[in-house]
């Protein structure tokens, strides 16, 4: 049991039958009246975001997501494939199940699984991959008024923002979680 008081980022806790994660949380406690906690949560199975106030003495059962690491293997039509390493037993989840990050990842890279109870709702890529620049325009001497960039087309056929001196071919380390250029690999 967690109660509301104990809120962090990240918690995972049950309520009326539904998953909830905590995305944001304040302590309030104002000039008059009980303190509360003020959360925006998501629904982790259908991703809905509910924002809402509990007293911080109301408890409720923690919820335990399953995090694994599985492999991507391949796509056939909106089936994605992951392996799992141990087992070597296939996964398909569903391209709606993958978040926009996902564009970043190539077949054989490993990703986590997240799972609750056996279903799994979610797929979180690794934080910086390396990948090849595919396809961009080149740059020229003189255009470096400062930051500029150009957009490039990855392996993986993600298009981001690159400084004017990378060229087509290069390997270059991108964050995906913002999917920013991080540097060459």
């Amino acid at each position: 049991m967690i109660s509301a008081g104990d809120f962090r980022n990240g918690v995972t806790f049950e309520e009326d039958g539904n998953v909830l994660q905590v995305v944001e949380f304040q302590h309030v406690k104002p000039g008059k009246g009980a303190a509360f906690v003020r959360t925006k949560t998501k629904n982790v199975i259908t991703g809905a975001v509910v924002e809402k106030s509990y007293n911080p003495t109301a408890k409720f059962p923690t919820a335990y997501i399953e995090r694994k690491d599985m492999e991507y293997s391949y796509n056939d039509g909106d089936l994605y494939y992951f392996m799992d390493s141990e087992t070597y037993d296939m996964i398909p989840i569903n391209a709606g199940d993958l978040p926009d990050n996902f564009k970043f990842v190539k077949e054989n890279m490993t990703c986590k699984i997240l799972s609750y109870k056996g279903k799994v709702f979610g797929v979180e890529p690794p934080n910086f991959v390396e990948l090849q620049v595919t396809k961009t325009d080149p740059g020229f001497k003189g255009d470096t008024a400062t930051n500029t960039t150009k957009p490039a087309t990855l392996e993986t056929g993600a298009e981001i923002k690159v400084p004017l001196f990378i060229d087509e071919g290069e390997m270059i380390q991108v964050d995906t979680r913002t999917g920013e250029y991080l540097g060459r690999a």
